[in-house]
């Protein structure tokens, strides 16, 4: 009777063990699955067309500096004006320098921070210790592409106080900032088949009063220099004529 028993129990607890096993199988092969997942995703990004910058970058005398993070800054730090530009999602940060230097050569300071994983989702507050580096500067603004729009929202949820407005590049604020006295810019192109126009109008309640600009023929990749985005319109003008026209708009919001 005790060899049954003994047996029956062996048998319970090879299939504990088997169960055991598979389930931790189970569960290596599904982290494997995240893990390679997130990692080709992460890895598949928008590249800076350094070429295309480099051409369109020539014609402006900006000194231009990389801190140690990574941030590019463009201008002396002496200016009135400065302005904090977080990058769109999956975009690699120096695909700004364009619309950061062009927007330096009219007198104001401009810092393009770089995101963890091209995310500037992962790293909401990184305009932190930018200020306190440039302390001549007298009056502050923020804002940033798309996904970087966003998330400088999000940052100014708690230091709203510390700017003088929030400028938005084909994107919308999830964060409500309609108590603040902020002064908003808005500006995205009428080809731009990326930004959700249905979650920008409904976001547009989170915004105290704003200006709209809306770019005719410009797309939502025009405002940098990384090629044509998934998914995004026909440009009707180059990307040069789009920065070039933001830096208009945005360098007369700024300094009006």
């Amino acid at each position: 009777m005790n060899k049954f028993i003994k047996s029956d129990n062996d048998m319970i607890n090879n299939t504990k063990k088997k169960k055991i096993r598979i389930a931790v199988i189970v569960i290596v092969l599904v982290l494997a699955l995240l893990f390679g997942g997130s990692a080709i995703y992460l890895a598949d990004f928008y590249s800076a067309d350094t070429a295309a910058i480099e051409s369109f970058s020539a014609r402006f005398e900006v000194a231009e500096t990389e801190l140690a993070d990574g941030t590019l800054v463009f201008g002396s730090g002496d200016e009135e004006y400065g302005f904090i530009f977080y990058p769109g999602g999956k975009v690699e940060h120096t695909a700004y320098a364009p619309l950061a230097k062009a927007l330096a050569s009219k007198g104001i300071f401009c810092a393009v921070v770089k995101v963890p994983f091209k995310l500037a989702i992962m790293d909401t507050n990184a305009a932190d210790g930018l200020q306190q580096l440039y302390p001549e500067i007298e009056h502050w603004y923020i804002g940033g592409h798309s996904l970087g729009g966003s998330a400088a929202g999000m940052y100014l949820e708690k230091h709203h106080d510390k700017y003088e407005g929030l400028i938005l590049v084909a994107s919308y604020s999830t964060a409500d900032l309609s108590a603040t006295e902020l002064d908003v810019l808005s500006v995205y192109g009428d080809c731009d088949k990326v930004l959700n126009i249905e979650n920008y109008a409904e976001n547009k309640a989170n915004l105290p009063e704003y200006t709209e600009i809306i770019i005719a023929g410009g797309c939502h990749a025009g405002f940098a220099m990384y090629g044509p985005q998934d998914g995004d319109g026909e440009p009707a003008i180059s990307a040069e004529e789009q920065i070039l026209q933001a830096v208009g708009h945005i360098s007369e919001f700024i300094m009006r």
